[in-house]
């Protein structure tokens, strides 16, 4: 089964988004913020990693970019989640390299749908 990171600062959502995923058999890896979520992508080889667009230490968006710069690290797709979902947002993180983006708030079938949809 896939490997993913889950980068979420809201403790409620993280548990949430964990719990939803592990019960689908993902392995899941959990940081609290931006600089945690960039640690563990140096460390580790991720199928997905899932990022808030608000974190504290680095943002999403942050995150995002530092991992492109990382040749080692481009198998790995990257989901974008975040409150701000106006089309310039969506757009300001495809043109940085994710593969995807979820406006919140989601419904975990939602989510799980676009974790499949996205590993397929």
């Amino acid at each position: 089964m896939a490997t993913i990171l889950l980068a979420e600062d809201e403790a409620v959502l993280r548990m949430l988004i964990g719990d939803t995923l592990e019960d689908e058999g993902y392995e899941l890896d959990i940081a609290c913020d931006g600089e945690e979520a960039l640690q563990k992508i140096g460390q580790n080889d991720y199928d997905l990693i899932i990022l808030d667009y608000m974190m504290p230490k680095l943002t999403g968006y942050d995150v995002l970019t530092q991992v492109k710069q990382m040749p080692e690290k481009q198998a790995a797709k990257i989901l974008i989640l975040s409150a701000k979902s106006q089309h310039t947002e969506q757009e300001k993180m495809r043109a940085a390299g994710a593969d995807d983006f979820m406006p919140k708030p989601f419904s975990p079938s939602d989510l799980v749908r676009k974790v499949e949809e996205m590993l397929a």
